[in-house]
């Protein structure tokens, strides 16, 4: 089999350790659902899903049906898969048949999955997600009423499944006043529910951010998107829960990820001499440098050309040069026993250094979530203990 340019391992052990600290956190009750839309967040819906199994999660969220189909076709025929964004009219009957559950946003939904479900022969599992103040999706207070009513009268064939909100920005200590009132719009929504005596199966509104901070907002099951991957939310979640835990630093959460390569080419490059395109790096001594099978096109940013590093045998080499669309160069100088074919680490630990996604974001003004959101599909992915 032809190799790849790159490669991304998932540990296994550092997943377990997340999702029992996760679990510590929110109690036993509540229902972990894994979130793994954006391919599990850059990890590969299909390597990680059967990985998240193995530690006793069996509910997935996404934000498609594509999305949805991708999970489908890894995971057990028990687990459970929840479509929280786009779902078009014409997968509708796809779902009911295969018992995904997905999100009710506008009250024009309602009347299209009654028919199609009637039409399969088989009752569809709907999560009514109401409008909080995130203004993003959500069903408005005016419609709530007249959706009660007609998931009474149709309960044949459309299951309440869930009611849910979405929170618009809970890790951040500064939206706490904006968190409180969408937490209390929603409670005023689930009151309606009780008086209408047609309560939702499960009921959900934290994030990860909410669940690992604000235990008032743990119902029935969170919804783990950053958090199962080994990631804070916020240094703001992180230090509340260095303050209730009255500890000076924390690493409960485990990165799974390592992101790896292989030294392509090694050359020597003479004082004076420019290295890539244009004069971005110009050599100010002889120089050593090795050259890395990939660039910009696989999900490597360019924004770190001239202020990157990779690890090679446990050091530092730092990027010079412009970062190509499959190709970027490091100086080795000072790393003598550097050898053609040699791994490098992207992403993760070698020996006793580590590069973090941090060191990515800070340096390109992307989003941790962004940055592994964007690495190709096509890189593989494999499962490490």
């Amino acid at each position: 089999m032809v190799k790849h340019s790159s490669r991304i391992e998932l540990k296994q052990s550092a997943y377990k350790n997340n999702i029992n600290f996760i679990r510590k956190k929110i109690g036993e009750h509540a229902i972990v659902s894994s979130v793994v839309k954006a391919n599990a967040y850059g990890h590969g819906i299909r390597t990680f899903v059967p990985m998240a199994e193995k530690c006793g999660v069996n509910h997935f969220s996404v934000a498609s049906s594509f999305e949805a189909e991708e999970v489908m076709s890894v995971c057990s025929p028990s687990s459970r898969i929840m479509i929280m964004g786009i779902i078009y009219e014409e997968d509708i009957p796809w779902a009911i048949e295969n018992d995904i559950e997905f999100f009710v946003y506008n009250i024009e939904r309602l009347p299209k999955t009654l028919a199609a479900a009637k039409k399969v022969g088989k009752a569809a599992k709907v999560h009514i997600e109401v409008e909080t103040g995130a203004n993003r999706t959500g069903l408005p207070q005016k419609d709530f009423l007249k959706v009660l009513t007609f998931l009474k009268k149709h309960e044949e064939h459309i299951v309440f499944e869930g009611l849910c909100t979405h929170f618009g920005g809970a890790e951040s200590i500064a939206n706490q006043f904006k968190i409180d009132m969408q937490h209390k719009r929603y409670k005023a929504f689930l009151k309606q529910c009780r008086e209408k005596k047609i309560l939702p199966n499960i009921r959900h509104i934290a994030c990860s951010a909410a669940a690992l901070a604000m235990e008032d907002t743990v119902y029935d099951m969170v919804r783990i998107g950053v958090a199962q991957y080994g990631f804070w939310p916020s240094p703001d979640i992180y230090f509340a829960h260095l303050h209730e835990t009255n500890k000076k630093s924390d690493n409960s959460l485990k990165r799974i990820f390592t992101w790896k390569t292989d030294i392509m080419d090694i050359r020597d490059v003479e004082q004076g001499e420019f290295i890539g395109y244009g004069t971005s790096f110009q050599a100010t001594h002889k120089m050593t440098i090795a050259v890395m099978p990939l660039g910009y096109s696989n999900g490597y940013p360019r924004a770190l050309s001239n202020r990157g590093f990779v690890l090679i045998h446990g050091k530092k080499a730092p990027i010079v040069g412009l970062i190509n669309m499959n190709l970027f160069m490091v100086d080795i100088t000072h790393i003598k026993e550097a050898e053609l074919g040699d791994e490098v680490v992207l992403i993760g630990r070698q020996n006793n250094n580590v590069i973090n996604v941090s060191s990515f974001t800070n340096s390109t003004q992307l989003l941790n979530n962004e940055m592994l959101s964007r690495l190709p599909a096509a890189i593989p992915r494999t499962v490490v203990r």
